[in-house]
């Protein structure tokens, strides 16, 4: 032992005066290299896999969070267009109002019934909002049905192209009168009885006619589609589309025929109308509200 320390000195003081053994320093150091990185390789490794196991779990967070941000923005401008839609549809509704000059309420669909035989729809007004059977019911565009039941909170409504409806019209620009009655079909109405020498032609505007006190006349149903004059029959074969949205309407119009013009939100409320009052105006409003709807 105390041979090699005194070895030891002799080499550190012969390294610190004289530069000898910087050529053996650098021959050992290639030496000790391998063996250098083998001891330092475990940790090296170890650190390696922590720090990219770290960078993957933190990308896979923040992908996540980016997803889930992507997800809330998109949902929110599906509701924002939503939105602009109902928007646009209540402007339209609120333009009509003005444009039929009668007091109106509008009214939500709550139920669409649009089988071959049974086209009905449900609203969310009742009595408690003064309907009554067989009120019209509009949108933006023209003649959607009537009531044809009322209960307190929501009603249910017959829509024009139903098997079961019948509505007077006339030639808007002649003013030749017949019966539209209801296909089945959504986007048809047929009119069975004009003769074949009568003035209509494609094209034609279907306009309320006033007969039968149920719908106020001048108000917009349909438009001529087609017209086959058959020699063989008395008739002529005419069918016509609805001007109505019916299969895309969410909001209605419910008309008051007769009385002034009002945009109505909740009548109830606003006019404070007792149940007297409520029932006469009713009856003045709409006569023959016991016969059944056509």
């Amino acid at each position: 032992m105390i041979v090699f320390v005194m070895l030891s000195m002799v080499l550190m003081t012969l390294d610190h005066r004289y530069t000898q053994l910087n050529s053996l320093r650098a021959a050992l150091s290639v030496v000790v290299y391998p063996l250098q990185l083998a001891v330092e390789m475990p940790g090296a490794v170890t650190e390696w896999f922590r720090e990219s196991l770290a960078t993957r779990r933190q990308l896979q967070e923040e992908n996540a969070s980016l997803q889930t941000q992507l997800l809330m923005l998109k949902a929110q401008s599906q509701k924002l267009q939503s939105l602009e839609a109902e928007n646009i549809r209540l402007r339209e509704l609120l333009e009509s109002s003005f444009d039929v000059g009668e007091k109106v309420l509008v009214a939500e669909l709550m139920v669409a019934n649009l089988d071959p035989y049974k086209h009905q729809v449900v609203i969310n007004k009742g009595e408690l909002d003064r309907i009554y059977r067989g009120q019209p019911l509009l949108d933006a565009e023209g003649v959607m049905g009537q009531v044809v039941h009322v209960g307190p909170y929501s009603s249910t409504a017959v829509l024009i192209t139903d098997t079961s409806h019948a509505i007077p019209v006339q030639v808007n620009r002649n003013g030749i009168r017949t019966i539209a009655l209801g296909s089945g079909t959504i986007n048809r109405l047929d009119l069975p009885y004009l003769s074949n020498n009568a003035d209509i032609v494609p094209g034609d505007l279907l306009i309320t006619s006033g007969l039968g006190g149920r719908f106020p006349p001048g108000y917009p149903v349909a438009l001529v589609e087609a017209v086959q004059h058959d020699p063989g029959r008395t008739f002529a074969r005419i069918s016509a589309k609805p001007t109505a949205r019916l299969d895309r309407s969410r909001e209605v119009l419910l008309v008051w025929p007769g009385e002034a013009p009002d945009v109505v939100t909740d009548i109830a409320e606003e006019t404070g109308i007792t149940q007297e009052e409520d029932a006469a105006t009713t009856d003045q409003a709409a006569p023959g509200l016991a016969e059944e709807a056509p």
